[in-house]
């Protein structure tokens, strides 16, 4: 596999971000109440403009490729929907926003642009989602809210590709699949595997993570046909409707993951806490963690290409798994705690100080929690080739996935497979 583009793009943690739709310029938010516009110049990211509307932290982004218009929620309440519109004197283009009549008062917390363009969602701290469509009688976005049966923050969404059903996850501990139709945007929809009759606001599925975590990411496969949720509790679960549902999950030994993209029918990435992206994969027995798609740290390799999180080695080091929980500190603690030994007796007798560096560096390209995961580049089959990441560490990433069907069995005695 080859090795992922790293671009330290601040000292400051990365909220979200967003690429246009030729991956020339891409938006983020330094965890602050502005968004900067960065156009690539050789090896280095160069910021070109500054979004400023917001009063407070902007907490997602999204970048529609088709109509080329970026949307912004923040702490603040409110939406702006950005276009590049040139100045009547000079012609000069600049990025001009127009407000969302939310109508909520609580924080926004995500933000994605549907399918077709033409409406968005806008999760948020008031137990609502807002669908926002455009109302050209008066140049301005209008908003209708998703409330029943949501009893917390809505911390994602992601819309199916039918541009009516939208997946969300709260701190409920619950991941929806709700109907987002709206009546003079939508054409009547079809019939899918969640529903054949999606008035607004039909409930088409109600899935809890397994041991009471927020589920922080949800995302749809390609098809639309199955449900992935990330949870606080370090599960991975993915749902496969109908009148009887099955339901996979993936049970890590780790921290929680945050974000998660499909890359394939039965392939997804999901990354949080732990600093480094993890693959999944399906098979005839069911989903797996293939392993980590960080592999520059000199870790083992399985025979897919991927770095084992159960199985890696380390020069000087035992043979323990990357990410924070396998530190030089926590390992001190942990040899102290169930041991009995201090750290630099645990060290001496050969029990290994964890995966980390100098100065507990991590052995890992983000040396921070992971706060987004988005697709970059598309093979010619239509699965995803590449996927971005941004953390807290103020870095932006590019990784390769090439997953290697079939080549799954055995791999990770630390992860349990639940039915």
């Amino acid at each position: 596999m080859s090795a992922p583009e790293i671009y330290p793009l601040a000292t400051v943690p990365i909220t979200s971000h967003a690429f246009s739709a030729d991956r020339s310029q891409v938006a983020v938010s330094f965890n602050s109440e502005e968004a900067q516009i960065l156009t690539r110049q050789g090896p280095e990211w160069i910021p070109i403009e500054t979004l400023a509307e917001h009063d407070k932290v902007i907490t997602s982004i999204d970048w529609a490729p088709k109509t080329n218009r970026i949307v912004t929620c923040s702490q603040d309440r409110n939406a702006y929907v950005w276009t590049e519109t040139p100045n009547p004197v000079t012609g000069e283009i600049k990025w001009k926003p127009t407000l969302v009549l939310l109508r909520i008062n609580r924080a926004a917390t995500y933000v994605r642009w549907s399918p077709f363009e033409d409406k968005f969602a806008v999760a948020s701290g008031a137990r609502a989602i807002a669908i926002c469509s455009f109302e050209s009688d008066n140049d301005w976005w209008v908003a209708k809210h998703l409330k029943k049966p949501i009893r917390s923050t809505v911390l994602s969404v992601e819309w199916h590709p039918n541009n009516v059903l939208l997946a969300a996850g709260s701190a409920d501990m619950k991941a929806r699949v709700l109907s987002a139709y709206i009546k003079d945007v939508d054409k009547r929809p079809s019939g899918t595997v969640w529903g054949e009759k999606l008035p607004f606001n039909t409930l088409c599925g109600e899935y809890s993570s397994p041991n009471g975590g927020w589920v922080h990411s949800v995302g749809f496969s390609p098809s639309g046909d199955v449900l992935a949720f990330a949870s606080h509790d370090s599960c991975v679960t993915i749902v496969y409707p109908g009148p009887t549902p099955s339901i996979f999950t993936v049970k890590m030994n780790s921290l929680p993951y945050v974000t998660l993209t499909w890359t394939a029918e039965d392939t997804l990435v999901a990354a949080g806490h732990d600093c480094h992206p993890m693959l999944f994969q399906a098979d005839s027995s069911g989903w797996k963690a293939v392993g980590s798609l960080d592999d520059v740290t000199g870790s083992s390799k399985s025979a897919s290409g991927f770095s084992s999180p159960s199985t890696p080695s380390f020069p000087g080091r035992s043979s323990t798994p990357v990410g924070r929980l396998n530190n030089e500190a926590f390992n001190r603690f942990r040899n102290a705690d169930s041991r009995g030994t201090s750290g630099s007796a645990a060290l001496q007798a050969g029990l290994g100080g964890g995966a980390s560096g100098p100065d507990g560096e991590l052995l890992t390209v983000h040396q921070n929690t992971i706060t987004s995961v988005r697709p970059y580049d598309y093979a010619p089959d239509g699965t995803v080739a590449k996927v971005t990441t941004t953390g807290v560490d103020g870095k932006l990433v590019v990784w390769a996935v090439s997953a290697t069907p079939g080549s799954l069995a055995g791999k990770l005695g630390s992860v349990h497979l639940r039915h």
